[in-house]
């Protein structure tokens, strides 16, 4: 009988061990999972950044160190009682550079503003018609620029639209009311024109040089 109960209690002990091995077992294969399943993720994450700024980089190349917002106070500086009725970022050799045109009720402007030093070059001033005077043209021609979307901003949304390439020239200018941003992209050698709400992004237009 004791050789028995003995017998027993040993099967029973081993019948233990064994169960909490296999718990064991369990346990790391659980955490080997979930370790490989963070490391999966953390890679998917990692690339998608990378990706995302890839595209991001594309948008804009070169130097631009001003932005719009910057042009903006400096025109206003320079013309305090003036409007603003048209804006554009050219590359020159390379080069960014602002051309902003303005207007009060008599006079005409238009001014350069280098978009790394911030240097202001006056380039013209021209008296207004006689019927363009008065508040006529100001009324007219005044574009919206509160809320504008950034110069990044607007090249990364007219590349996404076109599918790739790089944003080269900016233009904004208002058409039936509606402030617009007009962004060229070059891809594989060819020009879009893409045509968006100034404020909101929204696409207006899209157009393929020949």
């Amino acid at each position: 009988m004791k050789k028995i109960a003995y017998l027993s209690i040993a099967i029973g002990t081993l019948g233990l061990l064994a169960g909490c091995q296999s718990n064991e077992k369990q346990d790391q294969s659980q955490n080997q999972s979930n370790t490989q399943t963070s490391q999966t993720q953390a890679m998917k994450d990692n690339h998608s950044s990378t990706t995302a700024s890839s595209v991001a980089g594309k948008s804009v190349e070169g130097d631009l160190r001003v932005s719009v917002e910057e042009a903006i106070k400096t025109y206003q500086a320079t013309y305090p009682d003036s409007d603003i009725t048209s804006l554009e970022l050219d590359t020159s050799f390379g080069a960014y550079y602002y051309k902003i045109e303005g207007v009060n009720d008599t006079t005409e402007f238009e001014i350069r503003v280098d978009g790394v030093t911030k240097k202001v070059e006056k380039e013209r001033e021209e008296q207004l018609d006689r019927d363009e005077q008065n508040g006529v043209k100001r009324r007219e021609d005044k574009i919206d620029i509160q809320n504008l979307l950034s110069i990044e901003k607007a090249a990364e949304i007219a590349v996404q639209q076109v599918g790739g390439g790089t944003a080269t020239d900016w233009d904004l200018d208002k058409d039936l009311g509606i402030t617009f941003w007009e962004v060229t992209v070059e891809n594989n050698q060819q020009e879009t024109t893409v045509k968006m709400n100034a404020q909101t992004g929204e696409i207006l237009e899209t157009e393929v040089d020949d």
